[in-house]
């Protein structure tokens, strides 16, 4: 049997591969790696067909080091440590080619972490989600992340002539205009492997000869709707966030759609959540909560029956008050946080040292509770939570804090329970 054509027309060397100039130009990071005999473990992301696993056989074969190949779903903990036996058979570098990576159980991870530490084992990541999101902190610490974009239009174009007059393509046995050509690569969405499944079932046809209209009755649904500026995966996502942040309501049910009918389920519920909680936020809690709600039944139901829960949170979503205040204040306090330590006031500590009786925390009087000072000391007139009047429940909130601020704070406990009234 013959292997498909996107098979066939896999490159073997790096020369071979179309597009990524970051990864595989003349000074991207996999030649530069290469040419400097420095393996290390690698996450390839970026969208299907763009040749993650294509680019990871390809360097594994030209570092000349032997390799396994795994899919995080399928394979077992017998099959990671049948990997690692071999690993250990190799001192000189053994890989380990993982597919959706980003669905490595703890157990696995458990497995792998102390051999990746140790450069028994190479571990040549792929995956569709966001690493910064998807990946776990332990592994991603031990990897370097490369995006692997989706190709361009030329790209594509480029590819599916290299498919037509390769001898372990179609061997120069069809022809095809260059708008039909220009059809398929736009409709591919930067995929590959695609644009060659399309080909091959077009050379299939007992015509020698293909134009546009024919390609056109083939491509009845594209892979991916790209607009005329071929905007990515990626771009459409954002532009969601965006339109449910500027209020469109029309713009953000566009790209809804544009995203569901790509059938990205996972991508529409992650930007849903972080828009509602960053831009939504304090304005109206409720409908962060029926955006969680929503989400929980589009999984539940998955496609096409999911696009109406999306639709209702995105409408409720972009018709709602906006307000950053929670994002805003949180930014503020990882600022402070990430650019010095400070000391815990002693009477929050877990387990005071040499502290009075009298300075410890009051657990018994709910009372004092509003009045202690709670930030450390070098810091404790800072004002990091930043309010904002977007909706009444952030104005009742506003009023509350305004009320604490005047009544103050104080690090002296034992005054505070001494004082009269108290």
């Amino acid at each position: 049997m013959i292997a498909p054509l996107a098979h066939r027309m896999r490159p073997s060397s790096l020369d071979e591969i179309i597009g990524q100039p970051h990864l595989v130009g003349e000074a991207g990071f996999l030649r530069t790696i290469l040419e400097n005999k420095m393996l290390v473990s690698l996450i390839f992301y970026g969208p299907p067909g763009t040749g993650k696993t294509t680019i990871a056989q390809v360097l594994a074969r030209e570092f000349n080091v032997p390799y396994s190949e795994l899919n995080a779903v399928t394979s077992s903990k017998r099959d990671l440590e049948k990997v690692i036996e071999k690993a250990q058979l190799h001192p000189h570098g053994y890989i380990l080619i993982f597919d959706e990576v980003h669905r490595l159980n703890k157990d696995k991870q458990d497995i792998l972490l102390p051999f990746i530490e140790d450069g028994t084992l190479y571990l040549f990541g792929m995956t569709t989600a966001n690493p910064y999101l998807s990946i776990n902190p332990a592994v991603r610490s031990r990897t370097h992340l490369l995006e692997v974009k989706p190709l361009s239009k030329d790209n594509v174009v480029t590819g599916l002539k290299r498919a037509l007059s390769a001898y372990n393509g179609l061997n120069n046995k069809l022809s095809i205009s260059d708008d039909a050509l220009s059809l398929i690569a736009k409709s591919s969405g930067g995929d590959m492997r695609f644009a060659l499944n399309y080909l091959e079932v077009l050379s299939l046809s007992n015509e020698n000869k293909v134009d546009v209209n024919q390609v056109a009755s083939v491509l009845k649904v594209p892979n991916y709707l790209l607009d005329k500026d071929e905007s990515d995966h990626y771009d459409s996502v954002s532009a969601l966030q965006k339109s449910i942040r500027g209020s469109d309501v029309d713009a953000a049910l566009y790209y809804l759609a544009r995203l569901a009918a790509a059938g990205d389920l996972v991508s529409i519920e992650r930007r849903l959540l972080i828009t509602a909680y960053e831009d939504i936020g304090l304005a109206n809690p409720q409908a962060v909560q029926r955006c969680a709600t929503a989400i929980e039944s589009a999984k539940k139901v998955g496609f096409p029956e999911a696009i109406i829960p999306l639709g209702f949170s995105v409408i409720d979503l972009a018709l709602s008050p906006k307000s950053k205040a929670a994002a805003n204040s949180i930014q503020a306090a990882m600022d402070i946080a990430t650019s010095t330590l400070l000391d815990v006031p002693d009477y929050l500590k877990m387990t005071p040292v040499n502290i009075r009786e009298e300075d410890k925390y009051p657990y018994d009087r709910s009372d004092l509770w509003e009045k202690i000072q709670y930030l450390p000391e070098l810091i404790k007139n800072k004002e990091i939570y930043l309010p904002s009047n977007s909706s009444q429940y952030e104005k009742v909130l506003n009023a509350h804090y305004e009320r604490l601020k005047r009544q103050g704070r104080s690090s002296d406990l034992a005054s505070l329970k001494r004082k009269k009234g108290n």
